[in-house]
């Protein structure tokens, strides 16, 4: 067969097509974008991109695309509106407590079609049953569980030392943490308290994470784990909060009204409170400006000690591309896997939610240095999910609204939870009756 120049030419051309089109397609990679709820920059970021950059390394079909968007809160609107215009992220971190409105706005997909081999499944067994639980509704897992934290207790030692307390000895009960609290308390010849003995943050925002942990020392529950129902009229659960109004009121250990959140850790560092509930993200602050010696403990209990988890979860959006679902659930294993969720814990102050990253080389090394870092893996076992309901923005401002309300003396205990029950039946009703 003859083959003219110009045939021959063709033929080139089209190899040289070919070609180029074959290599093209060697060489796209599968996007994931990747919603982390930090301000842009700071020490955060890096180590996000320093995981990104790993995994990319070792995956060049896939490119990661850290996406940070501000807080939880910001981080949920955007990518609520990302997913309703059609371009949505395909993994966020979101927290644990938005499981059900994801859930309510048809965004994310259970995890549980993407556990297919052994080692998917031996992945899934490596949580911590506790943070599973946070994870899963109605038997499906709908997301992984990442930067999880809980609460903790930190005592100063040297206050305890003056006011001839045992300064290695916690309050394990809730009456020895009022005897605690009474001996330590000191005031001024007028009357007024130069040093309180325990703060309870109660401000908006943080009120029902620590009040959970409250509940479930008097062995009461503050919601239905299907997120439909709540439980404020509970005895349990009003006695709680009676306990949080007199630890000011009737025992005069704790500062009048609402602590905040945000000044509890300076109040602590600066000898105005003994004893203070707050995150384990605050062990590396009070570690490093402490002038006095301090221990961290769990919490205590009447029924039983208890504290409540808190912190975000990745969740896979389903509006997604199925190649771009596929690679970000690569990912979700890669960034939960031991080793790393050893190294994120160690320089952030999250929580490892798995044991395997516990029995890591650094992580031994990281609690033999710092035995304190330890205390809230061995208080995960007795911890509980923090407050989580269908319409979670609202049920729990006014939960909020009526802890305030008991704490500042506005309405009684008995009061504004029940007005607070009333209204989250009138929000949570039609969940039930699906």
């Amino acid at each position: 067969m003859r083959y003219t120049r110009r045939a021959i030419g063709t033929g080139l051309a089209a190899a040289i097509s070919l070609l180029a089109f074959s290599t093209g397609m060697a060489m796209a990679k599968t996007k994931v974008t990747f919603f982390y709820p930090v301000q842009v920059g700071g020490p955060l970021t890096q180590v996000i991109d320093g995981y990104v950059a790993k995994f990319e390394a070792a995956n060049p079909d896939i490119d990661v695309e850290p996406v940070y968007s501000g807080n939880y809160l910001d981080t949920t609107t955007k990518a609520l509106t990302a997913a309703k215009s059609g371009t949505p992220p395909t993994v966020a971190v979101l927290l644990a407590t938005d499981i059900y409105t994801l859930i309510d706005e048809e965004v994310v997909e259970p995890l549980d079609g993407y556990i297919k081999t052994d080692a998917d499944k031996a992945w899934v067994a490596g949580f911590m049953p506790a943070f599973l639980k946070s994870a899963q509704v109605e038997g499906k897992l709908w997301s992984a569980p990442f930067q999880r934290s809980t609460a903790v207790l930190y005592w100063n030692k040297k206050a305890f030392a003056e006011a001839g307390l045992d300064p290695e000895k916690y309050p394990t009960t809730w009456d020895e943490m009022v005897r605690y609290g009474q001996a330590v308390t000191k005031k001024d010849a007028s009357g007024q308290a130069t040093r309180w003995g325990v703060g309870i943050p109660g401000n908006v925002g943080s009120s029902q994470w620590l009040f959970g942990a409250l509940v479930a020392q008097n062995g009461g529950k503050l919601f239905k784990e299907d997120g439909t129902e709540t439980y404020l009229t509970d005895p349990k659960v009003v006695e709680a909060l009676q306990f949080w109004v007199d630890l000011s009121k009737k025992y005069g250990i704790h500062p009048p009204g609402i602590q905040e959140w945000g000044t509890t850790p300076s109040d602590f560092l600066e000898g105005r409170i003994a004893m203070i509930w707050t995150t384990t993200g605050n062990l590396s602050n009070i570690r490093k400006n402490a002038k006095f010696d301090f221990g961290v403990a769990p919490y205590p209990g009447k029924v039983a000690p208890a504290s409540v988890l808190g912190g975000g979860n990745l969740y896979i959006f389903s509006k997604a591309s199925q190649a771009e679902k596929d690679a970000a659930f690569k990912f979700i294993k890669y960034i939960t896997s031991d080793d790393v969720q050893a190294d994120w814990a160690i320089q952030t102050g999250y929580v490892a939610p798995r044991d395997g990253s516990w029995a890591t080389a650094a992580m031994k090394a990281y609690v033999t240095d710092l035995p304190a870092a330890d205390v809230a893996r061995k208080q995960i076992p007795v911890s509980v999910p923090e407050f989580s309901t269908y319409e979670n923005a609202r049920t729990t401002k006014i939960l909020n609204d009526a802890l305030a309300a008991a704490l500042t003396g506005t309405k009684t205990s008995e009061k504004a939870l029940a007005d607070a029950q009333a209204d989250i039946d009138r929000i949570l009703r039609p969940y039930r009756q699906k």
